[in-house]
């Protein structure tokens, strides 16, 4: 009878035991794993599981120990602070979760070794030109993920605003095509899991931080992305958004705390207003508005003064430029998150990786308002944004106004020389990304009216002016689109990105003869800009526009290169007495775009509408 009773007690322990476990089961750890060898050893674990706040985590590991265990107001969390010291070796470290005493869930934290070099990865720099694509909208590489069982929107590539079926396999097809295209660095839009019922395709309303889309494939698949990028000489930069997730994201429906995203009585929109940050003059009220309205209906604004989810997103960051061996990050919407946490999450990457760079998109007109968002400005501004690397938008702006306008004193080419008289509000203007469009804004042929001579001399400028050039895919071949007739218009399939098209970038059949010239003109400015170290590092030297010409020049050590953009309806001989302070001791040339050798740079002819680039020679 004894024997029974203890029997009964031992089945009755294993059945609490078990519920018990059931009860604390482990649905998340983010980041998933983490590296031994970090220059902070300090990891933060975000634990998500039923009831898991009332277990009490342990571990015993050489070289691994918890700091402290921080439990939110929802049961579902713990936040777990580790510190792994510099002696701690790669391995499987075991986190026992305990009740009372009794175990009850373990789960094996990965550490990995890093790769070498790894701390002093080298970032995007002027030597490069970007290649932005839209990774639903480049090229259909596995039609076979189309459509995935659990997502949400299925393909139709006849919807503009629906998801065609473009994805990593695609871009991996096409990387000959973007290097001996000219380009050096890859940004694919985001890659990350937006399982959303509508609008999915751009991938902005993350669902997932740390997974690849499934309908472009899989993690490992970006990282062969990477890996293939980098033995044909490309870089990649990861686009990431901080300020918003999308609305089904896996927590919004049991966040940590109620503050995890900003939360209004009524839905309650940004009024997308940047300059009120920098504004000395700006209420409250449309602070506010900026800075904690959501940027959509499918966009939750998110807190990044919750210290818990500071800490998730800069470790996210760090995690995903170890774990895909990454070259830069575009990070999105910079503004519209709190800039003391920003600059905090720039400083906490570049101190991991010293030689890194990230872009910050800062979407305002005026050059003033731009370079308040750039590294280092007055103290009595605010906090600094510690960003090596900004979206030019008023150098977009002045394209407009530069191949548009007939040149007057502030227009037509002075836009260009006016916009770059202002960089003295940059801590380094070399590093402002350029461009004469991207997937946010009308396509560049479209604004300046489908004129192949104006395309020619925006993109001259682009690529010899300073800065880091970036050219959105397709554009090399004048694809078109309006902005205002919808966003799926400036983002349209990219042509031969699909099996059947009869139009292709890449074999050049069905080009008509615009687009075939278009292309080669690129092809060779691209490919000539990747040796010039004038471009690359040398300086700028701009002289005033003059009767609808404007000349500059690009001066590294003994490497000159002289730019002339022409605006008139007739060729112009350019005398060039006036530019003797950069030709002194220079005696020859060679037009980069004709090839043609200039024995006499006294006076220079270029034709009507057009751009000439001279290498000069002693």
């Amino acid at each position: 009878m004894k024997f029974i009773r203890m029997l009964i007690l031992i089945l009755l322990s294993l059945c609490l035991s078990h519920i018990e476990a059931a009860d604390l089961e482990l649905k998340k750890v983010e980041p998933p794993n983490w590296w031994v060898g970090m220059k902070s050893g300090f990891l933060q674990l975000l634990v998500y599981g039923d009831n898991i706040a009332s277990a009490e985590p342990g571990i015993s590991y050489q070289g691994v120990k918890i700091l402290k265990v921080h439990r939110a107001s929802n049961p579902n969390y713990l936040f777990i602070d580790l510190q792994i010291s510099a002696q701690a070796e790669a391995g499987d470290v075991p986190i026992v979760f305990s009740v009372d005493g009794k175990r009850v869930a373990v789960h094996h934290y990965a550490l990995y070794e890093r790769r070498p070099g790894s701390a002093e990865r080298a970032g995007f720099t002027p030597a490069d030109v970007i290649y932005l694509l839209m990774p639903d909208r480049f090229s259909n590489g596995d039609p076979s993920n189309d459509n995935i069982p659990g997502m949400l929107q299925e393909a139709n590539r006849t919807d503009p605003n629906g998801r065609h079926g473009g994805d990593i396999k695609g871009i991996m097809d096409n990387l000959d095509y973007i290097r001996d295209l000219g380009m050096t660095a890859i940004w694919p839009n985001p890659l990350l899991e937006n399982n959303m019922p509508a609008y999915s395709y751009h991938g902005y309303a993350i669902t997932d931080f740390y997974n690849v889309d499934p309908r472009f494939g899989t993690n490992d698949d970006y990282m062969q992305l990477v890996r293939s990028c980098h033995e044909k000489g490309l870089k990649v930069i990861m686009d990431m958004v901080f300020n918003h997730c999308g609305t089904n994201h896996w927590w919004m429906n049991d966040l940590p705390d109620e503050d995890w995203v900003h939360q209004w009585p009524e839905f309650t929109r940004s009024n997308y207003r940047n300059p009120v940050l920098p504004d000395p003059y700006s209420s409250q009220y449309d602070f506010d508005k900026m800075q904690k309205g959501w940027f959509d209906y499918t966009m939750a604004d998110m807190n990044q003064h919750h210290p818990f989810l500071a800490n998730y997103l800069v470790q996210n960051s760090i995690w995903w430029v170890e774990y895909a061996d990454l070259d830069g990050i575009r990070m999105d919407t910079y503004p519209y998150a709190f800039q003391d946490f920003m600059a905090a999450w720039v400083k906490h990457v570049l101190s991991e990786y010293p030689n890194f760079n990230i872009v910050g998109e800062c979407w305002l007109q005026k050059e003033a308002l731009t370079g308040y968002y750039d590294g280092d400005p007055d103290e009595r501004l605010g906090p600094t944004s510690n960003l090596p690397s900004i979206t030019d938008f008023p150098m977009y702006f002045a394209m407009d106004r530069a191949l548009n306008k007939k040149t007057t004193w502030t227009e037509g080419l002075a836009a260009w020389y006016y916009v770059l008289t202002q960089d003295i509000v940059y801590h380094n203007p070399y590093y402002n990304l350029i461009f004469p469009d991207n997937h946010d804004v009308s396509r560049y042929y479209t604004t300046i009216g489908e004129d192949l001579d104006k395309y020619k001399m925006g993109m001259v400028f682009i690529l010899t002016t300073r800065g880091i050039p970036m050219i959105y895919y397709g554009t090399e071949v004048l694809m078109t689109g309006d902005e205002h007739d919808g966003h799926g218009y400036i983002r349209e399939d990219f042509p031969g990105g699909w099996e059947g098209d009869k139009v292709s970038a890449v074999s050049q059949d069905g080009l008509n003869p615009d687009q075939e010239e278009s292309l080669q003109f690129s092809k060779k400015l691209f490919n000539w800009r990747k040796g010039s170290k004038a471009i690359h590092e040398g300086k700028l030297i701009q002289f005033i526009p003059r009767d609808t010409t404007y000349v500059y020049f690009r001066m590294h050590e003994d490497k000159s290169v002289m730019v002339i953009m022409n605006q008139n309806s007739t060729e112009q001989h350019i005398e060039t007495s006036r530019y003797q302070e950069c030709l002194d001791g220079y005696t020859r040339g060679r037009s980069v775009i004709s090839g043609k050798e200039i024995d006499d740079l006294s006076s220079i002819t270029v034709p009507a509408m057009s751009a000439e680039i001279i290498e000069l020679s002693k």
